[in-house]
């Protein structure tokens, strides 16, 4: 999980495999970090991994794991398709990338773009549905997937982005 946080998504990942599996969380933040490794504890999760790191260079061996998930972390990032190039570095051959998170209109102005507070709400630095379909393809990925679930900003809307690493 990019941008793990406190670890929700990453223990409940963890049932989903089962104890011969393993989860990992990736966070920037030694207090994330720390909550979530308490949060693990304190629920008796044993099959995690929390990370310190930056999703620009995930800090997993090449080819290492089998799905990449996240919530509206990528749009955080000022290097958008070095992310997606990390992820399909360390998606195994028929990994699975599935995120939800922000894409811009097409028509996004130039006020929005440049206001800080939008950008840490994850609209500024959304990309569109095109820019998302041609960094997800300029990292390797297949079978592209882009559906908008509803509206976050006059400007812009939540989307399940999907796609995998060719076998």
């Amino acid at each position: 999980d990019l941008g793990s946080g406190a670890g929700a998504d990453v223990l409940i990942s963890a049932r989903r495999v089962g104890p011969t599996g393993k989860a990992y969380g990736l966070d920037m933040t030694d207090e994330m970090l720390a909550l979530a490794r308490s949060n693990a504890e304190e629920a008796g999760v044993e099959n995690v991994e929390f990370h310190k790191g930056f999703i620009e260079a995930i800090p997993l061996a090449d080819a290492s794991v089998d799905v990449v998930i996240s919530n509206c972390v990528l749009n955080l990032s000022g290097e958008k398709p070095q992310v997606l190039r990390e992820v399909a570095r360390v998606l195994r051959p028929g990994g699975r990338f599935a995120i939800s998170d922000v894409i811009a209109d097409e028509d996004m102005d130039d006020a929005t773009r440049a206001d800080m507070q939008q950008w840490t709400g994850c609209i500024a630095g959304a990309l569109t549905r095109g820019e998302f379909a041609a960094a997800l393809a300029g990292a390797g990925l297949i079978d592209l997937e882009i559906h908008e679930t509803h509206r976050v900003h006059p400007q812009a809307a939540s989307a399940i982005i999907r796609a995998r690493k060719a076998d």
